[in-house]
């Protein structure tokens, strides 16, 4: 989220590398959730794309365990090189480390905050503090398409992934708004006041933060998602058995078990089209897919962190070798300042 701000994107000739190094399963606990994940690994580590195989969601009983089995690669120009490695190298390697401390520190900092007001409102009104939690957690992914699309406009590249997933996340979250909305969250004015006045800040701040540091940007979201998943998941345990007795939401089983769920797939980056079909008979169902679809935001967010990580699950690459003659050549640039100085500098750009 030498010093460099991460992509956003994954260059036209990424569709083709192969993994260098074997796949590692590194677990990731949700357990405290300001406890966002930590620095990225600095082994220049690459996966395969293809079939789409990243995080998955196990049950043990009732524990929802979410594992990480996306090895974190090193962003291209950013490996250290093994033959020769200067003492420039390493003060570098050294720097971003402490850049990434003080970013994560920050995020931190801004969650734990907004969590605390959280909590001293909406102690004993769930719902309530659930329309809040949707309003605000849908904002980063519009943000981060604002952004995406600045860019394009200015010509550093065109990501069609990243628009793709972003716009599948916010779609997400929307629904999850929207069942908020039919379980009676935003009946008291005061709470559509609050959590509109903050998107509204939460947006410009995400567009700030994203121009400068997506690395950054992204860890908050995380942040934000943990967050989120740790808060349904006390309440499912909580209020398990009423739930059971209550009926879904209309708009819940729509989006959940319609014909068309190509966004539902969408966001899910860690895993394959079609791999996972929701069943919705009561409203217990209901808060557990929105508990599952937190974690996977996570896991898309943390994935996000580093440059290159991030793929539709409905890209192929040979698909694309099918036809090159469509595919556009694209910047490799890694965040606002870094597209600056490229673009006035187009014969480094080509010899890199």
């Amino acid at each position: 989220m030498s010093l460099s701000f991460p992509a956003f994107a994954i260059s036209a000739s990424s569709f083709s590398f192969k993994a260098r190094h074997p796949k590692s399963r590194v677990p990731f606990n949700f357990q405290n959730p300001l406890r966002c994940s930590s620095s990225p690994s600095f082994r220049p580590l690459s996966r395969k794309l293809y079939p789409v195989k990243a995080t998955v969601l196990q049950e043990d009983d009732e524990e929802l365990v979410v594992e990480k089995s996306f090895p974190t690669k090193i962003p291209a120009g950013n490996e250290i090189e093994e033959v020769g490695e200067s003492r420039a190298n390493s003060s570098s390697s050294g720097l971003e480390r402490w850049v990434i401390k003080v970013e994560q520190s920050v995020n931190i900092f801004l969650t734990d905050s907004v969590i605390k007001i959280l909590d001293t409102l909406y102690r004993d009104r769930d719902y309530a503090r659930f329309f809040v939690l949707e309003t605000i957690a849908r904002v980063p992914y519009f943000a981060f398409i604002s952004v995406l699309h600045l860019y394009e406009s200015f010509g550093w590249w065109r990501r069609a992934d990243y628009l793709k997933v972003h716009f599948a996340e916010s779609w997400n979250e929307m629904h999850h708004l929207l069942i908020m909305e039919e379980l009676g969250g935003n009946s008291w004015w005061f709470d559509r006041f609050l959590a509109q006045h903050i998107a509204v800040f939460y947006y410009f701040m995400t567009v700030f933060m994203y121009a400068l540091s997506p690395r950054m940007a992204y860890h908050f979201s995380e942040c934000v998602e943990s967050h989120a998943f740790e808060t349904y998941d006390k309440f499912i345990k909580a209020q398990g058995d009423e739930l059971k007795k209550k009926p879904a939401p209309e708009v819940a089983i729509k989006y959940y078990t319609g014909g068309d769920l190509y966004l539902f797939d969408e966001f899910q980056t860690s895993r394959a089209p079609c791999s996972r079909r929701p069943k919705i008979d009561n409203l217990y169902d209901v808060f557990m897919n929105i508990r599952d679809d937190e974690a996977e935001h996570c896991k898309t967010m943390k994935a996000c962190q580093t440059h290159g990580n991030l793929q539709s699950p409905h890209s192929y690459a040979d698909d694309l070798e099918d036809i090159p003659d469509c595919m556009i050549p694209e910047a490799d640039c890694e965040g606002i300042v870094d597209c600056i100085k490229k673009s006035f500098t187009p014969t480094q750009a080509k010899q890199t």
